[in-house]
């Protein structure tokens, strides 16, 4: 699978889906988080104990990190970063799949392409790092050392 593709001053990283078990155990744990404080405190109600405010805010706190898992699980299946290179900027976006975040613009000139270790050192991964005298922009998607260092020389070598 190739993890990146540039065309026409756009340049898309897609993350490595982990496995189907794992994301399964992922999305399950998710979606429970969202489910089980509800059914609780439905069930509680129909045998009686009433509706009392510890179950908002069971509630509130079991959605925040379902929400936070769900997000998590998106990303290692969907997971995408788009980043479009501009005259004197570049918008950075992180597609989840479901959703997507806010674009982010940021200016930049005589953008500097490099790449630092991500991970653990026998993975040989890394991550691109557009940097210019004032701004930095660093991907999140993990490539592999050569794969990245390709990246980097396409993008070196496009009129950007």
């Amino acid at each position: 699978m190739e993890q990146y593709n540039f065309v026409n001053d756009t340049l898309k990283l897609k993350v490595k889906k982990s496995p189907f078990l794992v994301r399964i155990v992922m999305f399950a744990l998710a979606f429970s988080f969202f489910i089980f404080p509800i059914v609780g405190a439905i069930f509680s109600v129909l045998f009686g104990s009433g509706l009392h405010i510890g179950f908002f805010i069971g509630i509130g706190i079991f959605s925040l990190i379902g929400f936070y898992t769900l997000r998590v699980s998106l990303w290692n299946t969907y997971g995408e970063e788009t980043i479009t290179f501009l005259e004197d900027r570049i918008i950075y976006e992180a597609n989840y799949g479901w959703f997507k975040d806010g674009k982010k613009e940021t200016l930049i000139s005589n953008p500097n392409y490099h790449a630092i270790p991500a991970g653990y050192e026998e993975d040989n991964e890394g991550v691109l790092v557009i940097a210019s005298e004032n701004t930095e922009i660093q991907s999140v998607v993990k490539m592999k050392m050569p794969h990245l260092e390709e990246l980097i020389s396409v993008l070196k070598t496009s009129k950007i």
